[in-house]
């Protein structure tokens, strides 16, 4: 019998919860972390590349190398890399609050104004009627169901009205207990006839009872986060709102990672790596979400009659249990594009056994139903004007159109818009700097960090990284390459010859506890990264022999802080040089998207139509792409008058 050791993990944010788990010899604590379901960031799939999931050793034996992401007096004071620990005798390690926030405590935009779509009238399918059959006498001894869809059938003028198993056990007892008053939710759809059909779904006793809640819910599944939106589809009200981490993320930050990991085979009857993510982004995140909604709005989940999902290809792929593997080998072919709404008992969700789930359609391996959906809120699909929405997420995902065409493309930006590859990056949760400004004759920078007044930065997100970075820009501190130009308190130099920034101090009334600095490393990753961005959008308008002044309107989406700065991120080239005005910044149009598919059947529809319709374009096979993002990858490009009026 193979030796274990047991490992207790203890989370700064509540160090009275403890949890513990046996480990295997050759198991990494970050193995042990993942196999238990616990919440430890780990960007980079556990290669020790990242940094992000450090844990303090409390006690106990753990055999690990220095990283370099962990200085000589961290590693004294007990802190190693969950990847490379590994214990040698029971132990207990404790998880710091910014290796797990990324689980519940990751901010959403609240600074979009773009809104929910709104319909003059709800059509999801799904319908409550109240009807009072004739009560069974000796005379007339009709069945329940016949009694039951004849009074439907009458009411609604719909010939063979039908019933599910579920609501066909319910109806004998519901009838009598509501004196044959009864409230019947339908399911209703039109046959390629264009005759009508509806379905019970389910039954409630009428009498004095008050109508009860029909409702849906919303998903968007984002590689890093999950949200959804609670629906009463009466009338399209929100009932309740939630986000989490999706907990996929401690199996790598990008597609790819969860891709590879989906392909692990089942060992010592543990369950394979597809298994593992889909219970990941469902047992771990979904099924509690929904939990909580329905307990917000004093709902059963039963009670949730349409599921609507918004998704990347993979997270799709991956949420239905459906092999992604060849999404990443050529020629890069998914399983499905488009599949009819699927019933929510098969996915695992805990709703209604007989709710159906329709899905956004994808266009392309990368480009996903969370950019059809995405699409569809903006509206780009229906201005004569040629729009660009862009979604900035742990991908990037681009579409160039009007109410004309339509062109799709996604690039390869990396996770730095949601901080990883970045050495003080971090998610957009309580402590992140999510904005700054610095003065250009002291250096000084002023942080706002993400969090209660008072809270101390941990680190940096998306949004305060396009800042920084451009300011450093704008006040000469670094040039056109990412180097450092200046030199100043703030500037420090190591003797490697490496160069950084420090954004706060560990000992000072901005720092709190934790030094953050910005290096040249860090600034060439997100150059990288911005510098896809716009090559992908310069490749996609010079294949239509367009330029940048034929943009009407650009719609960015993503949830990378709480927006971003326009002009700062004009500023250093990641997007267009056009008029502030014509951006908008959007927030999650994926999940306005879901919304929309969830309460009106007529946009679902136009939803599906979006994604047929829709070229999509592979960047990395299109000659010109790769010298479009080497003169991308300057601050802010080697054309300089492409932003000449910035």
């Amino acid at each position: 019998m193979e030796n274990t050791v047991n490992i207790i993990f203890k989370n700064e944010s509540s160090a009275d919860r403890e949890q513990a788990v046996s480990a295997k010899p050759g198991d990494s604590i970050l193995d042990a972390a993942k196999k238990a379901g616990i919440a430890l960031d780990a960007p980079c799939g556990g290669n020790g590349s990242c940094g992000k999931c450090r844990i303090k050793i409390i006690n106990g034996n753990v055999s690990s190398v220095q990283s370099r992401h962990i200085s000589p007096e961290e590693y004294k004071n007990g802190w190693r890399l969950a990847c490379a620990g590994y214990a040698e005798t029971d132990v207990t390690v404790l998880i710091p609050e910014t290796a797990a926030a990324w689980k519940n405590k990751i901010k959403i935009d609240n600074k979009s104004s773009h809104k929910l779509p709104v319909f003059e009238n709800i059509d999801s399918g799904i319908k409550l009627i109240k009807i009072t059959p004739e009560v069974p006498s000796v005379e007339n001894p009709t069945a329940d169901r016949e009694r039951l869809l004849g009074k439907i059938s009458e009411l609604t003028g719909i010939g063979e009205p039908d019933i599910t198993l579920y609501a066909l056990r319910k109806i004998p007892g519901i009838l009598r207990n509501g004196d044959f008053s009864v409230y019947c939710v339908l399911r209703c759809i039109e046959l390629p006839d264009q005759t009508n059909s509806c379905t019970v779904i389910d039954v409630f006793p009428a009498g004095n009872n008050p109508a009860p809640v029909i409702a849906g819910l919303a998903v968007d599944i984002g590689t890093t986060t999950v949200s959804a939106l609670l629906v009463d589809l009466a009338d399209g009200k929100i009932l309740a709102s939630g986000t989490v981490g999706n907990g996929q993320i401690r199996y790598g930050a990008d597609v790819i990672s969860r891709i590879i990991e989906s392909v692990l085979p089942s060992k010592n009857g543990e369950p394979g790596g597809l298994e593992r993510l889909r219970n990941a982004v469902t047992g771990e995140s979904l099924v509690p979400l929904i939990a909580w909604l329905c307990e917000m709005a004093e709902l059963d989940s039963n009670q949730i009659y349409r599921t609507a999902v918004a998704a990347n290809t993979t997270m799709t792929h991956l949420f239905l249990g459906i092999d992604p593997a060849y999404l990443r080998l050529e020629p890069y072919t998914p399983a499905f594009f488009e599949c009819k709404s699927l019933c929510c008992a098969g996915t695992g969700l805990p709703t209604h056994p007989d709710a159906e789930t329709p899905i956004a359609p994808a266009i392309g391996s990368y480009v996903g139903g969370d950019i059809t959906a995405g699409v569809y809120s903006s509206m780009a699909f229906k201005t004569q004007e040629i729009s660009l929405l862009i979604d900035l997420g742990t991908n990037g995902e681009l579409v160039l159109g009007s109410d004309e065409f339509l062109m799709g493309c996604a690039c390869s930006a990396g996770p730095a818009f949601e901080g990883g590859d970045i050495s003080c990056g971090m998610r957009a949760t309580d402590g992140a700097i999510e904005a700054c400004t610095i003065d250009r004759e002291t250096m000084e920078p002023k942080l706002s960090v993400i969090g209660a007044a008072g809270q101390i930065p941990l680190g940096i997100c998306g949004s305060g990284l396009i800042d920084l970075i451009g300011e450093l820009f704008r006040c000469g501190i670094i040039n056109a390459r990412g180097k450092f130009i200046r030199e100043g308190k703030r500037i420090r130099r190591d003797e490697w010859g490496g160069c950084s920034f420090i954004a706060a101090y560990n000992n000072d009334a901005s720092g709190g506890g934790r030094e953050i600095a910005v290096n040249e490393t860090d600034i060439d990753n997100f150059i990288r990264a911005k510098g896809a961005i716009f090559s992908a959008i310069q490749t996609m308008l010079k294949m239509l022999e367009f330029d940048i002044s034929v943009i009407g309107n650009v719609y960015v989406a993503g949830g990378i802080g709480s927006g971003i700065n326009i002009p700062q991120a004009v500023r250093i080239g990641m997007l267009p040089a056009i008029p502030v005005e014509k951006y908008h910044y959007i927030g999650n149009s994926s999940l306005h998207g879901a919304y929309a598919m969830l309460v009106s059947r007529e946009a679902a529809a136009e939803i599906a139509k979006i994604g047929r319709d829709m070229t999509y374009i592979e960047l990395s096979s299109h000659p010109g792409y790769m010298d479009e993002l080497v003169a991308a990858c300057f601050l802010p490009h080697t054309n300089g008058a492409l932003f000449e009026n910035y």
